[in-house]
């Protein structure tokens, strides 16, 4: 893998951005990076928080790390509040940042400005199968976690996307999504890298940027997620020069993937994975929407309903059986040939009152409530025979004593939510995932104001 990286350092006048640094640029900027480390004398396995938006700055640095400094961790977001919980989690005494941050007490921020590039070629001292780089999820599925990740597991999945996707030097990728989360990572800065092609410097985020970049830019693929995909639901909407439109981090929407393939003609492709496994399956809108076919490197199996993967681009922080297969928390069941249909989440099935009853199973009942926009469906631990309570947020226009009625006559009494929020809209991170602390704000703060929302018993 080393073999191919240095061969694409070789093409310096390569662009990375249209108009923005060269390879060879980005290659001076990383060695720089690795000489400020160790001219400060920071041990090679200390770790460094890594508070960078510039998508090559963020090349640079991983480059860096792999070429003799540092270890990074990469925040979801560089707010105090994040950058406190990563420092209580595993300490740091640095931040390198290319933007303002303020740092937790005790640590000092290093600017990559002060990072003098160096023309000196990088020589690759950390082993493929070494960790390089940590990243801080925001706990869409659970407590927030710090994961692992080596040179082998995110190069090689970026190198693994642009073979499955035929991604090339005549690409130009925009990306919906920030470099700081996972999928943003891979699909605007390691994979435009490898493929030897291009992505726009800026993250669109909202819609019209977003169509003005594909009108205006010649952008080819389109990396976004569910919620963005969403928001393109307008007239303006065309296929430009698009070839390709990957969506990741959540399941997307049968409607919104309908409207996109009926607007542009092209069948959005999403990626099933997770920060821990990497990418695992892919699926097109269209005749085997209903199942996913994994990649061709991934070896996988079923076990008790479980889907279970061994892969090169798992972390290292994954428990593995003999064999190196990972038992996901994802319950699924064979589709076919090599291909395997989601069925929910194992951690999404709970005891209520001696009974089972599968959060995201309600949650799509409520979801088909006229008049409901989206719901959010948890539950929460009592003390006593009913063993924990269920909770949703519901994003709906709905009356309470509507809402009410509706869910009431759902189901069976011990399948139904007990705290109901009414809330405009669902929470989410930038990546498109649900943001779980704001949601536990919502559903469990004493009583919402007004214009919040309402809360009642059910």
């Amino acid at each position: 893998m080393y073999e191919t990286i240095t061969a694409l350092l070789e093409n310096r006048a390569c662009r990375f951005t249209p108009s923005g640094p060269s390879v060879g640029e980005i290659e001076t900027l990383a060695a720089g990076i690795r000489n400020a480390f160790i001219r400060r004398g920071v041990p090679v396995d200390e770790p460094v928080c890594l508070c960078i938006e510039e998508k090559h700055l963020l090349l640079a640095a991983l480059l860096a790390s792999m070429a003799g400094a540092p270890p990074f961790i990469l925040p979801h977001s560089f707010h105090p509040q994040v950058l406190k919980e990563i420092y209580e989690t595993r300490p740091f005494r640095l931040i390198l940042a290319d933007t303002a941050v303020d740092p937790p007490e005790g640590a000092e921020v290093i600017r990559v400005q002060e990072c003098r590039p160096s023309n000196r070629p990088l020589k690759f001292v950390r082993t493929p199968d070494r960790a390089f780089v940590s990243l801080f999820t925001g706990g869409s599925t659970g407590k927030p976690r710090i994961w692992s990740k080596t040179p082998a597991n995110l190069f090689g999945e970026a190198i693994n996307l642009a073979r499955t996707f035929g991604i090339r030097q005549t690409d130009l990728l925009l990306s919906t999504v920030p470099p700081q989360h996972i999928y943003g990572l891979l699909g605007s800065v390691l994979l435009p890298f490898v493929a030897s092609a291009q992505v726009l410097s800026r993250t669109c985020t909202f819609p019209r940027e977003t169509l003005s970049a594909l009108q205006n830019e010649g952008a080819t693929v389109l990396v976004g997620v569910p919620i963005h995909y969403r928001a393109l639901r307008s007239g303006d909407l065309q296929r430009f020069s698009l070839r390709l439109a990957l969506s990741s981090a959540a399941l997307l929407e049968s409607e919104d993937a309908a409207f996109f393939l009926q607007k542009t003609g092209l069948a959005i492709t999403e990626i099933y994975g997770s920060t821990e496994t990497g990418g695992m399956a892919i699926r097109s809108y269209g005749s085997d929407h209903g199942s996913w076919e994994p990649f061709s490197c991934i070896d996988w199996k079923i076990l008790s309903d479980r889907l279970c993967v061994r892969s090169d681009f798992i972390s290292p922080d994954l428990p593995c059986d003999a064999e190196g297969f990972f038992m996901t928390a994802d319950r699924v069941a064979e589709a076919g040939e090599n291909r395997f249909k989601f069925l929910g989440r194992a951690d999404h099935i709970v005891k209520i009152a001696g009974k089972r009853v599968d959060l995201e199973e309600i949650r799509e009942k409520i979801r088909r409530i006229p008049g409901v926009n989206d719901a959010y469906v948890t539950a929460a631990p009592l003390t006593g025979a009913r063993q924990a309570e269920i909770a949703t947020l519901v994003a709906s226009d709905l009356s309470t004593r509507e809402l009410r009625a509706a869910i009431r006559s759902m189901d069976e009494h011990y399948g139904r939510p007990r705290r109901i929020r009414i809330v405009k809209a669902i929470p989410v991170l930038p990546n498109g995932k649900i943001d779980r602390q704001r949601v536990d704000q919502l559903l469990f703060a004493p009583r919402l104001s007004r214009t919040e929302g309402e809360y009642f018993g059910a």
